[in-house]
């Protein structure tokens, strides 16, 4: 079994579905297969964030958060490899933040009593160390070698040696090369061959992005029926995860009453994340990922999103997070209810969906004679 990181969210989630398997007489052993897990982490799990509820976990991961802001503020000022630095570190995080002694060594992971021992001398080569700092922060894929030729020309008399033991000492090396990998979901159906045939059939989620008038980037998941082609969710938001996702799913499943048979998206981070595949498993909904770089293979939610995109985000300009998030609400409640759809015969989907009850029942008893005859746009296949 591949090992995975869950997030707190995930873990909590997971403790819940096995109270809810718990209850239902099941033993551990088989609870910890569904939710692919070993006793002793689920016993782990069960002692840390036994009790504990979303929000909690959420006050957690910002606690988690802001000490690694902390952690990364002391550590891109200058690598913490000696306890000068630290010391110097812990006298920034006291002025510049207003942190107390013992806190700012917790952080910087300093001794007090070291904090407060004065150095007896000065390094001599200080002057050489700050500039070896500087030439690898400039120029992160030249090596020590490089900078022993520009200190060189620089004028600084010195051999290759001594550059390399400082350095060594300072920490400083070439990082390695990394190949990128796109990670890839795993499909219950091909998306080429997956057609919705009634609603709640198949959820359709794509992301598309946006600016504000000060620059920042805004993020809107839509969700859409691909049989009804009603949009049912779009979230706007500066960040949206794949706990964010799942939340969404579970807020539109809970007021419909009932979970997708299939989700169709494409293989984003966010989308073949852990989360959304434990939020399938449970529910019982199968997934569909199109082809890398084959947005055609996910036409109704993309024929949405591009409508969107011609009819708002083209035109408004927003100011503010939440303007975006009432301005996109107006123009989801006109495309579901008012909105004349080509797919539908020029009818909005409210008027459609009852002009459309016996050719709906028609298909779903499957395939009979005078189904061909029928115009696509009444059976729901057409491009919105």
């Amino acid at each position: 079994m591949a090992r995975q990181r869950h997030t707190p969210e995930q873990i909590i989630r997971k403790l819940r579905e096995a109270d809810r398997m718990l209850g239902e007489g099941k033993d551990l052993a088989e609870v910890a297969r569904h939710l692919e897990v070993t006793e002793a982490t689920y016993h782990r799990w069960r002692n840390q964030f036994g009790g504990m509820k979303a929000d909690d976990a959420k006050r957690l991961r910002e606690l988690e958060r802001e000490n690694t802001r902390l952690k990364r503020i002391v550590a891109d000022k200058e690598p913490l490899v000696g306890p000068s630095r630290r010391r110097r570190a812990v006298e920034m995080l006291q002025h510049r933040l207003g942190l107390s002694q013992r806190r700012a060594c917790q952080i910087v992971g300093q001794h007090r009593s070291t904090q407060r021992h004065a150095p007896a001398m000065a390094d001599p080569d200080r002057d050489l160390r700050a500039r070896l700092r500087c030439f690898a922060k400039d120029h992160p894929r030249w090596g020590y070698r490089r900078a022993h030729a520009v200190l060189v020309r620089e004028g600084y008399c010195l051999n290759r040696k001594k550059v390399q033991r400082l350095w060594r000492e300072e920490g400083l090396r070439v990082p390695p090369r990394r190949r990128k990998r796109q990670r890839l979901g795993a499909s219950t159906t091909p998306a080429d061959r997956l057609v919705a045939t009634s609603p709640d059939h198949v959820w359709a989620l794509d992301y598309q992005f946006d600016v504000t008038a000060t620059g920042r980037v805004i993020k809107i998941l839509h969700v859409v029926d691909e049989f009804t082609r009603e949009s049912l969710s779009d979230v706007v938001g500066h960040s949206i995860d794949a706990d964010a996702t799942v939340a969404t799913l579970d807020k539109i499943a809970g007021a419909r009453g009932t979970h997708p048979r299939f989700i169709r998206c494409d293989n984003g981070p966010e989308l073949t994340a852990n989360a959304l595949r434990d939020w399938c498993r449970f529910s019982g909904a199968g997934t569909s990922y199109i082809d890398p770089g084959s947005p055609w293979q996910n036409p109704w939610v993309e024929s949405y999103g591009s409508r969107m995109r011609d009819e708002l985000l083209a035109i408004e300009q927003f100011d503010t997070i939440l303007e975006a998030q009432v301005l996109v609400a107006d123009w989801r409640a006109e495309y579901n209810d008012y909105r004349p759809h080509s797919a539908l015969g020029m009818l909005t989907r409210v008027r459609s969906e009852v002009a459309d009850q016996p050719t709906a029942a028609l298909i779903a008893g499957g395939p009979m004679i005078g189904v061909r005859s029928l115009p696509l746009h009444r059976i729901g296949y057409a491009r919105a």
